[in-house]
């Protein structure tokens, strides 16, 4: 395997499937699979999910809520998501721990790098719910984060496009994908892989990061075995 302990970002959206909203179970147990198949090649797996299938701060704050209540709700989803991939990877036999950036007594416990890599460590997938226990940080953010405390090897973003375009492959069909890029030169390039603050946070602390399609079978396993799928990023 060329990464030995990733840090696996999923987006709250993806749990919906098919779905236009909540979690589609079928999808979960997708998920569960594709990492079951890493983690029986003795992989160490941290997972941080986003909860835009539920709720997003920052659509609150623009309907008039409150930013810092919206962002509170919104990590609160983030814990509904961790808890359902949690009992979906029990279901599927694998050990997961569940930890989150605030304390949420009888259903998780409370973030702390030491007990993370213990855990990783153990052979347990540690879920990271609870964002960063901040508002007005994204789940990017947090997942940077949480990436750099463990030291992982490397930040698998995983999407529904199979990589980093010059444009929106969605909209622009002449869009071309990189195999490989800089930092800098996505920068230059303008290109909104995460946030800034997240993406400045991987190449300060040289956590490289690929961006790949999850939705397809097999490769998250590929990835971690390093094989040519999605862009990869780095200093």
């Amino acid at each position: 395997m060329k990464y030995n302990r990733i840090l696996l970002k999923l987006s709250g959206e993806a749990l919906m499937g098919e779905k236009q909203y909540g979690i589609d179970p079928q999808r979960l147990a997708s998920y569960a699979a594709e990492i079951k198949a890493v983690v029986d090649q003795k992989v160490q797996v941290a997972i941080v999910i986003g909860g835009g299938n539920i709720f997003r701060g920052l659509q609150g704050s623009t309907d008039g809520m409150d930013r810092v209540q919206g962002d509170y709700m919104g990590m609160l989803a983030t814990v509904i998501n961790s808890m359902a991939l949690q009992s979906a990877l029990e279901k599927a036999g694998i050990d997961a721990a569940l930890l989150t950036g605030f304390q949420i007594g009888p259903v998780s416990e409370l973030m702390s790098r030491r007990k993370a890599i213990q855990y990783l460590e153990q052979g347990k997938v540690v879920i990271i719910g609870g964002g960063t226990g901040n508002p007005y940080f994204t789940t990017d953010t947090a997942s940077a984060l949480r990436g750099i405390e463990i030291t992982a090897d490397v930040y698998l973003k995983g999407t529904r496009v199979d990589g980093i375009y010059t444009a929106d492959p969605e909209k622009d069909q002449t869009a071309t994908k990189f195999t490989t890029i800089t930092f800098d030169e996505a920068y230059q390039k303008q290109l909104r892989i995460m946030d800034l603050t997240a993406f400045t946070m991987c190449k300060e602390n040289k956590l490289p990061i690929i961006v790949f399609d999850m939705n397809a079978k097999g490769n998250l396993l590929k990835v971690v075995k390093g094989e040519p799928v999605g862009t990869l990023v780095k200093n």
